[in-house]
């Protein structure tokens, strides 16, 4: 984005030994972390959600794959084939995860990619042919992060909550069938109004931004130095582009489950 006078405004914050911290690196995180790592798989084993050993393999996980990322992003910014490279691992890794949410095994998730580039790449190309972001690695590899992750989330839930109440209606699919509906009709008829409830923490968000929750995009452009008004433009873009790429990736989402693409599994992601 280009401030009025000319000058630019990053979407991601930069660090600079003038800028404070949001989090204060200190002896005690670690501690904190593991605490809170902890508490959260320990609530969850103690009202039988059955994710006690998923919050804990989960947290794992991001403290590598964090890690790992903060090593390698310096070097894969300044090679725009590094950068390709990088937003298509996000890609495909957005594509298992989704996938096996849905399907819970570990055939059809590849149908996940088809609703998550769907809503992913439309908006990124609105986001740089307008030049409201730029094409380098440093801003481009956090947008299309962003959109991913939400695409993700919505294509999980939106297919997950579709094929279940298929499979847990399948007598009112076949009643539609009877009356004439062709395969997808009826199928649409049954998981739309689920499905579209996928769209609500997007929604919701973006309703309440600002009076509930001030998002990271925000907090870290403003750490990074840019006044308050650039930061609130900074997510009202993120927000706005997430919801135009979540509602796309639903659509696409219900059309595939009401089409077989994905089915009911007895299985769990």
């Amino acid at each position: 984005m280009r401030r009025p006078g000319g000058a630019s405004v990053r979407l991601v914050a930069v660090s600079s030994s003038s800028s404070s911290s949001l989090i204060s690196v200190t002896a005690l995180l670690p501690v904190a972390v593991v605490v809170l790592a902890a508490l959260g798989a320990l609530v969850a084993w103690l009202g039988r959600l059955g994710h006690g050993r998923g919050v804990v393999t989960a947290c794992l996980r991001a403290a590598l794959q964090l890690g790992v990322v903060s090593v390698v992003i310096t070097w894969v910014v300044a090679y725009s084939m590094a950068v390709v490279g990088f937003i298509l691992l996000m890609f495909g890794v957005a594509t298992f995860t989704a996938g096996r949410r849905v399907t819970g095994t570990r055939t059809g998730w590849w149908w996940a990619g088809l609703p998550i580039a769907a809503g992913t790449v439309p908006v990124l190309a609105v986001l740089t042919g307008t030049r409201v972001i730029s094409v380098t690695g440093i801003v481009i590899i956090p947008i299309a992060g962003i959109l991913l992750g939400g695409c993700l989330t919505a294509t999980a839930l939106a297919g997950r909550r579709a094929v279940e109440e298929l499979f847990q209606r399948r007598g009112e699919v076949e009643a539609a069938l009877s009356l004439g509906f062709l395969p997808r009709d009826a199928a649409m008829e049954i998981c739309r109004p689920a499905a579209a409830g996928a769209l609500v923490p997007a929604l919701d968000q973006t309703r309440t931004v600002g009076l509930v929750t001030l998002p990271g995009a925000f907090v870290g452009v403003l750490l990074g130095g840019a006044s308050p008004i650039e930061a609130g433009i900074v997510q009202l873009v993120v927000l706005v582009a997430l919801l135009a790429a979540e509602a796309i990736a639903i659509v696409v989402t219900v059309e595939l489950v009401a089409r077989g693409r994905f089915t009911a599994s007895g299985g769990s992601a």
